[in-house]
Order: C-alpha cells, then sequence, then structure tokens
C-alpha cells in the first residue's frame, strides 16, 4: 500500500502553521488512509487513521491527533483552494479523522473522530 504517494508519485504533504509563523511540511505517515486514487476528484480523500498504545508517551498522541486536525481541514488559512477539477498541494480535506487508543490492562479502546479540523465524537468501547 503506497499511501503516501500522490497519483503522480511524488510524497504528499500536510501544511501546518501551528508551532510557528512559518509553514512547515510534514510528510504523511498515517496508519491508515483511504482514498480514492484519483477517482473522484469531488471527495478523493475519505479516512485517516491513527492507532496508539495506551502506554505511548503524551507527545506521540498528541503528534497523532494535531495530524488529525490537520489532515481533516478544508483548507490552510485559505492557501489551499478547491476548484474540482485539479487536486491540491498538500494533503487536507479527508472525510473522516478516527483516533482509536487501545488499552490492554483496561480492557478498553478509545476512540475519537474529527471532522473539519475538529473533534466531534468521543465513544469507549469495553472488551
Amino acid at each position: 500500500m503506497e499511501y503516501n504517494r500522490n497519483k503522480n508519485g511524488k510524497i504528499k504533504t500536510i501544511v501546518k502553521t501551528i508551532y510557528g509563523p512559518k509553514d512547515v511540511g510534514v510528510k504523511i505517515n498515517c496508519d491508515l488512509i483511504v482514498h480514492s486514487r484519483g477517482n473522484n476528484i469531488n471527495q478523493d480523500n475519505l479516512i485517516a487513521i491513527e492507532m496508539k498504545k495506551s502506554d505511548r508517551t503524551k507527545e506521540e498522541k498528541e503528534s497523532d491527533r494535531i495530524r488529525l486536525i490537520a489532515l481533516t481541514k478544508d483548507s490552510y488559512d485559505d492557501v489551499w483552494s478547491f476548484d474540482g477539477k485539479t487536486f491540491p498541494e498538500h494533503v487536507c480535506r479527508y472525510a473522516l479523522g478516527v483516533y482509536y487508543e487501545v488499552n490492554y490492562k483496561k480492557r478498553r479502546i478509545n476512540i475519537e473522530y474529527y471532522k473539519e479540523g475538529h473533534i466531534f465524537d468521543e465513544k469507549e468501547v469495553k472488551f
């Protein structure tokens, strides 16, 4: 699965301005992303999923959440525009982002759902 390449073989990037005044390109390294591979220009980017074990560091978990916020945003300070004819240079506008965290000791899974750059739902599943 070559999730980090666009149709022309270039590595996809996200533009983030969260950490400072300069735009920073970040390589896409989600655990799983689903897109139409250019078959649906209106909504090519479908789902981005990040998964973690509960014992991972707070920084690692927060990095995944920030990535999901960035991936599900509609634009980056009006830099990215959707004209319905061309694919964006930077990856964004995923229809759904999912953060999935497994806690084996407590036998539970916490799931967060992201859309349009915001968390919109959370669930806990016991197993």
